[in-house]
């Protein structure tokens, strides 16, 4: 759409198709809820899940599809669709698909990175998961005493 000075100008709606997803209270629900998307890829995928104030999933997003050892990420990118659904909280989800589920460096440094947006935004990170191809292994940050939780909602 252009204006009488030429200058163009970007619409971006979000458009609710059904009604909220499952309640995520624990990593193994987080899991499944994204297992058939993350299948047995040959590079990494970094996903958001969106969760409302009850942790209804309201949404799924992938924010960067990488390389076999790296994905670029930024907090912009992962916050953008989460404030967009009036998120209350999200969860963090990648793949490694080499199977070693050991966070990297720099897979720490990130989520340290999105916790510190997200209070600023008023989204909580409850979690950040990282998964084998298949998605049937995980490592849960939270579970690991990596991620404190300000609320009891998620375990």
């Amino acid at each position: 759409m252009k204006n009488k000075f030429n200058q163009s100008f970007v619409h971006l709606e979000l458009v609710r198709d059904k009604k909220p997803g499952p309640v995520i209270t624990k990593p193994i629900e987080a899991i499944a809820v994204i297992k058939a998307m993350l299948g047995k890829m040959d590079r990494e995928y970094f996903m958001s899940i969106h969760l409302s104030a009850r942790n209804s999933v309201t949404g799924i997003e992938v924010v960067s599809v990488g390389i076999l050892n790296a994905s670029m990420v930024h907090p912009r990118e992962v916050f953008k669709a989460a404030i967009l659904n009036s998120s209350a909280s999200i969860i963090l989800v990648h793949n490694h698909p080499s199977f070693d589920l050991t966070p990297s460096d720099d897979d720490l440094k990130l989520t340290k990175r999105l916790i510190e947006c997200g209070k600023l935004l008023g989204i909580e990170v409850l979690d950040h998961i990282i998964t084998g191809n298949a998605g049937d292994e995980h490592f849960s940050m939270q579970s690991k005493g990596l991620i404190k939780q300000e609320e009891g909602s998620y375990e």
